[in-house]
């Protein structure tokens, strides 16, 4: 194993996409994750094409480098071995509500005196003290609270989420992050500590970045309030560009950039154009703007202007499919795209760990894990003799 984060036990009790995303993207750094499963194992297990059961196509895509341990946590034993792990971890992750948590006994409260350096990370819909704390939430719920289908109807006229998990993964990046940065505090200090991811304001702060736009200089309901929206991505020519054969991404964004643009154009006039000199006048006047770039772009074909585009340094690309990112290319150059081959599930297609480090690379060094793979290897490390894991699995369990 390579990675930052070699040595680094990381204790995974999390579901479906957010937690998953987390931990699995800390096992491509090199920690020991060890994924916590109740006997009917992690739901989305189950969602999607399988080779074998309970090895779902969902869930092969979010939980390699790890393994899997059974342990039903509603009874004695289960907890105890919970416990003995917790005392050999360096984080404790999970997205259990916080009534459950703490009926479990696995609230920071209860777990920090005894786990003083254990690094103790939740993910949930709502931050403590607001009036939703502890009310359910998935991906759906945190986009429409944050405003996703609203910036959409903007758009479009039809408030619509996100075509993909968006609040789950974003907020499963941010998770990593806060985990990897809590490390770092425990270096410097020896001292472990509550991380506390709420998906609805994470969504919230990544949502307004930009969208905050002049509404930064007025507390809402003042007089001199501005609603919130960057008032560009709405515009209704925001969005691919029709070619002579199909369709292309462009944008310009520099005074230079426009110039050359306009030149491919055979429009080097409008560069002294008044309504397009610069940014603040075509953002006055983008709708006009894109009307003759769109008119200019039927002249050729897709491939003739990417080419002419990427002679000139002017941004643009093809407008993909999904399916045709994973015959890009660049991609295919970096050979990003990996078959990587399960013991039980054959060749399994894989994007690569997209970030690289000169002396600390992460890697793909084990597959997704069938449920309950790695129970007894993982009882028989943390003490537990053969009668005892016999008693915790049962005789004639099927993990191995």
């Amino acid at each position: 194993m390579t990675g930052a984060l070699h040595g680094l036990r990381v204790i995974d009790a999390t579901s479906f996409a957010l937690g998953p995303i987390a931990t699995q993207m800390l096992g491509d750094m090199g920690a020991d994750v060890i994924k916590v499963e109740p006997p009917e194992g992690e739901p989305t297990r189950n969602i999607g094409r399988m080779r074998s059961p309970r090895m779902g196509s969902f869930f092969l895509n979010m939980n390699r480098n790890k393994r899997s341990i059974v342990l039903d946590l509603k009874q004695a034993a289960g907890q105890e071995v919970l416990h003995r792990l917790l005392a050999s971890a360096d984080v404790f992750v999970h997205n259990m509500r916080s009534k459950a948590a703490i009926k479990l006994g696995l609230d920071y409260d209860a777990l920090a005196g005894r786990y003083p350096r254990l690094i103790h990370a939740t993910a949930q819909g709502f931050g403590a003290r607001g009036r939703y704390f502890d009310q359910p939430a998935y991906d759906d719920v945190i986009q429409g609270l944050s405003g996703v289908p609203g910036l959409n109807a903007r758009m479009t006229g039809t408030a619509s989420y996100a075509p993909m998990l968006l609040a789950d993964k974003l907020c499963g990046v941010y998770l990593y992050g806060a985990i990897t940065t809590a490390l770092l505090h425990r270096e410097r200090t020896g001292k472990g500590q509550a991380v506390q991811l709420p998906m609805f304001e994470v969504m919230t702060s990544f949502n307004l970045h930009e969208h905050m736009a002049d509404a930064v200089f007025g507390a809402p309901g003042a007089a001199d309030a501005t609603p919130p929206g960057y008032a560009r991505v709405f515009s209704r020519v925001r969005r691919p560009l029709p070619t002579r054969d199909g369709s292309i991404c462009l944008i310009a964004n520099t005074d230079a950039q426009w110039q050359r643009l306009f030149g491919l154009m055979d429009r080097p006039e409008l560069a002294s154009d008044p309504r397009f000199a610069t940014i603040k006048e075509r953002m006055a006047n983008l709708d006009a703007l894109y009307d003759i770039v769109g008119t200019a772009l039927l002249s050729r074909t897709t491939a003739e202007w990417l080419a002419l585009f990427s002679a000139a340094d002017v941004p643009a690309s093809p407008a993909n499919d999904v399916a045709d990112v994973l015959q890009d290319q660049h991609l295919t150059d970096r050979a990003f795209f990996r078959t990587f081959q399960h013991p039980t599930e054959g060749d399994l297609l894989m994007p690569d760990i997209p970030i690289t480090y000169t002396d600390s690379p992460g890697a793909i060094h084990c597959g997704p894990p069938r449920l309950g793979e790695h129970t007894r290897e993982i009882l028989a490390s943390l003490g537990y003799n053969a009668e005892e894991i016999d008693n915790i699995c049962g005789v004639d369990d099927k993990a191995t």
